[in-house]
């Protein structure tokens, strides 16, 4: 006998679940896939002018992901890490808003660092031109504001369900 919970209107068990998610679980996991598809797109050939030359890390790299945001090897893979990590960490509730929030102040750290580094250019482990580090600060910004913004309140059961939501308890009860 199957334990998941059936809803009264046919859904499958599935789909409660996914609405037993909350939003920052769900902001975690949409900023995951952006992550891993940032990390992806960096080893593609085609979307990456330069990618002959790219190397696993360091300045002089003339790699540049859509030919803006400088990318190596070692960026690409710290990208394709943080989705990987935050997919993992979106299944769970109470670490969720922490990876949010941690990976917001870790990208946050790297634009800022790009930023600087761009202009001094000394002691660059990283590729960077000014769109990478901006892109790396306001990608670090959003996932900060949304690690604090979005609610960790798991939906009640019956909402899970699917009662209440467009008036379906509603509509049993006028027949």
């Amino acid at each position: 006998m199957n334990s998941r919970p059936m809803s009264t209107t046919g859904r499958h068990w599935w789909e409660a679940e996914r609405r037993r998610t909350t939003a920052v679980q769900q902001g975690l996991n949409a900023v995951s896939w952006v992550f891993l598809l940032m990390g992806v797109m960096g080893f593609i050939p085609a979307l990456t002018p330069g990618f002959d030359g790219i190397r696993f890390a360091g300045p002089g790299d003339d790699a540049e992901l859509f030919g803006v945001f400088a990318v190596s090897i070692l960026t690409n893979l710290i990208h394709l890490v943080y989705g990987v990590f935050g997919l993992i960490m979106s299944w769970m509730a109470k670490f969720a808003r922490r990876t949010l929030i941690g990976g917001g102040v870790f990208f946050t750290v790297l634009g800022l660092y790009g930023l600087i580094v761009d202009l001094v250019n000394a002691g660059d482990f990283l590729p960077s031109t000014w769109a990478t580090g901006l892109l790396h600060l306001g990608l670090g910004v959003l996932m900060i504001v949304l690690g604090f913004v979005l609610h960790t309140r798991l939906p009640k059961e019956s909402e899970a369900r699917g009662e209440g939501d467009f008036g379906e308890t509603n509509r049993g009860a006028a027949r």
